[in-house]
């Protein structure tokens, strides 16, 4: 099959070229539908990151639903160990997702794909961070959120003819976003393997802008959201669909919690349905009481937050402005009250770390009783501001290794060795058996006290080995 590619990115053809009419004009056309191949591919990290349960990919799930409105899906995750076909032959279109660390990977079935004729597109975080360098293992790179350039993708698919870059000029409302269809992980081989949280979104974007994270790239800098009333029918379909109402929730948002009145309203709805949910979220408001005491009324079992860090100042070099120190014991207090456990992020490596940074953030975890602790090791990640300022520092550019758990830069104020030898040193104190029942005791006998068991026993294993 022969694919035309253009030299321009679709920000300079001309809305009239790409119009929903014409787009539905050329499928109605269709002797048959193409048919396209979706991957998740599986990382080949050493920390064994996509082993075990792993959780449904929502983001591909929706590139699925998308897709599958026009065309033929199979839908493939490696994770769940099924095989990519080394004959590609049946497929027009193969779309894979990547994040940086299952890059190298991606590009691997991407090249695999291009040398038998295909229409390879790569989306995700690391191709719209380094589109430039995803481009010379696919026909074109999808810049962002597939929804908001789907006309002018798929009209470009039906007429041959690629384009390199499909970059949205603006993001569309998220208004607009179709419900997922699981049906196309679900009835995927070996499903069975999937997390029981069921992802979910309600928002999208993170205006605080700090310098390490990908979002502002992804999602941009403004905040936008689905109407209340979709995300309630999407619980309630999945209700309907389990056959019981006391289900689990995990949002995928960045930072659900940024409009704090459409967050409160959505609460006070979910706590008339019955669920159980979980969340990443911002603390910037969380020492308020009331919020806390709102979020464990609607059924929230845990809430993932970024400390980060224990030193100010590290917190005001990553432009961490919604992290308090003031703030952190009065958060966490909150929560315990309302019966929510805490996912504490803590990381380490920042040129403001020292020795004493590993003993302030033990003396806080044990004296708080954080439920379940995660450490990792700083990771400027392509394309952001902090990749930028730290890149002729960083120790090597191997995608496979950027899974925030190796080494990247020697910082200021302490050798490599010492940062690592501290890090492994906290993590096993951390998880410990004795230290696991002084931060658990008395609380619910649920998965979490499972979680910490696999911790004590991986943990107990580590050296500084693992991490360069």
């Amino acid at each position: 099959m022969q694919i035309e590619q253009s030299e321009t990115a679709v920000s300079s053809i001309s809305p009239a070229d790409h119009s929903e009419a014409l787009l539905q004009q050329l499928a109605r056309q269709q002797k048959s539908k193409k048919k396209w191949l979706l991957i998740q591919p599986k990382s080949t990290t050493s920390m064994m990151v996509d082993s075990g349960t792993v959780s449904m990919p929502l983001n591909l799930i929706m590139v699925a639903t998308v897709v599958g409105t026009l065309f033929d899906v199979t839908f493939i995750d490696e994770r769940l160990g099924q095989t990519i076909p080394e004959d590609l032959s049946g497929y027009d279109v193969i779309a894979i997702t990547s994040r940086t660390l299952n890059a190298t990977k991606a590009y691997l079935i991407g090249d695999k794909a291009l040398k038998q004729g295909k229409i390879v597109i790569l989306g995700g975080v690391h191709p719209t961070m380094l589109h430039e360098e995803a481009s010379m293992h696919c026909t074109s790179v999808v810049y962002g959120e597939i929804e908001s350039v789907w006309t002018e993708l798929a009209t470009d698919v039906l007429k041959g003819k690629m384009q390199l870059v499909y970059r949205a000029k603006e993001l569309k409302p998220m208004s607009r976003m179709t419900r997922p269809d699981f049906s196309y992980a679900l009835d995927s081989k070996n499903s069975k393997k999937y997390s029981s949280l069921i992802p979910i979104l309600a928002t999208k974007g993170c205006p605080v802008g700090c310098n390490f994270c990908t979002t502002p790239t992804i999602y941009g800098k403004s905040f936008r959201y689905r109407e209340l009333e979709f995300v309630l029918e999407e619980m309630r379909y999945h209700q309907e669909r389990l056959g019981k109402k006391k289900i689990n929730f995990s949002f995928m948002d960045d930072n659900i919690s940024f409009r704090p009145k459409y967050f409160t309203t959505l609460l006070e709805e979910m706590a008339k349905l019955g669920v159980h949910w979980n969340a990443n979220i911002s603390m910037n408001f969380l020492d308020k009481p009331e919020i806390a005491e709102l979020a464990g009324r609607s059924g929230c079992d845990l809430l993932s937050i970024g400390f980060e860090s224990l030193n100010p100042e590290t917190l005001k070099s990553v432009q961490k402005g919604s992290n308090r120190l003031g703030n952190y014991e009065t958060v966490v207090d909150n929560l315990h009250k309302n019966n929510i456990a805490i996912q504490g992020y803590f990381m380490f490596g920042f040129d403001n770390d020292t020795e004493e940074s590993f003993q302030l953030t033990y003396d806080f975890i044990m004296k708080n009783r954080i439920e379940f602790p995660v450490f990792s090791l700083v990771t400027p990640f392509p394309g952001t501001p902090y990749f930028d300022e730290m890149k002729p520092r960083i120790r090597h550019f191997d995608w496979d290794k950027y899974d925030t758990y190796h080494y990247m830069f020697e910082p200021n104020k302490m050798s490599g060795e010492k940062l690592l030898s501290n890090f492994v040193k906290l993590q096993k104190e951390v998880y410990k058996g004795s230290a696991i029942m002084q931060r658990m005791k008395g609380k619910p006998l649920n998965w979490v006290w499972f979680v910490n068991y696999m911790m004590h026993r991986f943990t107990s294993k580590l050296t500084p080995e693992y991490y360069y």
